[in-house]
């Protein structure tokens, strides 16, 4: 544990020159995406959605998407880098540090930016009174979870390619439409039945369903636990893929 803890110093000591340039994103960048889709798209959305005001619906499946893209953005570039570019990886296996130390130690980052980054909107849904309950406050864990979930599958893809191109793919046929239809800015039932279960194969529904729940204060559609072991199921095995790609590259 002290040796994935100082992995994590290091990705703090790096963060610590560009950390103010990402809290003024982390706030500004919510405060617009509210005024603009909530406030300007959800004066036409009348009736809101399923009797809640648009705004208020729409908030959490933000934070839900927040977290996650924020997690696969720690989780492309920065591990193509760290095999390709800076080579870092090499040098913390030459210190040497076990892989699940390098991957652990670099991932405690990327969830803790996902964690400030999801409290960070949920702040700011605060001081515009979307939030229904004191069951929002669960929004934070739920960003961890929902950030674990994205970013190991995403390390080991990030490990296993040469070149960014492949990561400007991912962005384009994954990241994209995963954030367009999980249900972030419309019910995923007005989907066609092939692409709504699509949606519910993908961990981002899972986590604006658990955070829709959270800040409405009402049950979501299906159990917190299948929920919960859903998301979970995608970090174990997104972890094992990582661990697996990490090696072939580190371990000679």
């Amino acid at each position: 544990m002290s040796a994935t803890l100082a992995v994590l110093e290091y990705h703090l000591v790096g963060y610590r020159r560009l950390w103010r340039a990402s809290v003024l994103s982390s706030f500004v960048l919510p405060l617009l995406t509210m005024v603009g889709f909530g406030i300007g798209v959800g004066a036409y959305v009348t009736g809101g959605v399923d009797g809640v005001p648009y705004l208020d619906w729409m908030v959490p499946g933000l934070i839900a998407s927040t977290a996650m893209q924020i997690a696969i953005s720690e989780s492309t570039w920065p591990v193509l880098g760290g095999f390709e570019w800076r080579r870092v990886y090499f040098g913390q296996a030459d210190a040497p540090l076990r892989i699940a130390d390098i991957i652990g130690g670099h991932l405690l980052f990327v969830l803790l930016r996902a964690l400030l980054g999801g409290c960070a909107f949920l702040a700011v849904a605060a001081v515009f009174g979307t939030l229904h309950s004191w069951w929002a406050l669960a929004c934070g864990p739920i960003a961890v979870l929902v950030g674990l979930s994205v970013a190991t599958p995403t390390f080991a893809y990030a490990a296993s390619v040469s070149t960014d191109s492949y990561l400007a793919i991912l962005m384009r046929i994954g990241v994209l439409p995963m954030s367009l239809f999980s249900g972030v800015f419309f019910p995923v039932d007005q989907l066609p039945v092939v692409l709504r279960w699509v949606a519910y194969l993908l961990p981002l529904w899972h986590g604006v369903d658990l955070s829709r729940a959270a800040t409405l204060g009402v049950a979501p559609e299906w159990s917190v636990t299948g929920h919960l072991l859903y998301l979970a199921a995608w970090g174990v095995a997104g972890w094992w893929l990582a661990t697996r790609a990490f090696s072939r590259r580190l371990v000679v």
